[in-house]
């Protein structure tokens, strides 16, 4: 098995930025409370693929409704590595709980983006039965694995990525 990553929390004053841009004012206190208790993302078991991120906070997601998770982690891989991030299996068969963007991409160069390559996590609960999503402080709720992956031999890609989301479509143009 190959050993191309490393997860790490961002800064504490990253983490800050992110939570209130979510949530608004928040205590300071409180803010760092949910810092300190952040778990790094893990396998369940040894023939896990995915890597699960725990919940920071309480959360409640009812049906129809949108949630966006500053989850406080970035990660540093190899080039040539993806992670990419789905919901837990389990979540989405219960709630049909899908990510935003129904796939996050997560490229080895986010890592030295300005944000510290913070991995964020839009949720939406498109549950057709009525269910309420509750999200307990620790418990999994996204899943990412690692890919490796080629290019075209005629790839002359040399720009630098400063930035996140649609960063990167700028540098292609």
């Amino acid at each position: 098995m190959k050993r191309i990553a490393k997860f790490h929390k961002v800064s504490p004053e990253q983490f800050r930025e992110g939570w209130k841009d979510t949530f608004g004012e928040v205590p300071e206190e409180e803010i760092q409370n949910i810092y300190e208790a952040l778990r790094l993302p893990s396998r369940a078991t040894a023939g896990s693929a995915g890597y699960d991120f725990f919940s920071p906070a309480d959360f409640e997601l009812e049906p129809g409704k949108t949630l966006k998770i500053p989850t406080g982690i970035r990660v540093e891989m190899e080039e040539n590595w993806v992670l990419k991030c789905y919901p837990r299996s389990g979540l989405g068969f219960k709630y049909r709980l899908q990510l935003n963007n129904t796939v996050g991409i997560i490229d080895s160069d986010y890592f030295y983006s300005d944000n510290e390559g913070h991995i964020f996590a839009k949720l939406t609960n498109d549950s057709r039965e009525g269910k309420t999503l509750k999200l307990e402080k620790g418990t999994g709720f996204m899943q990412g694995i690692f890919v490796e992956y080629g290019i075209t031999v005629d790839d002359d890609a040399s720009a630098v990525r400063n930035g996140g989301f649609g960063s990167t479509t700028a540098a292609s143009v």
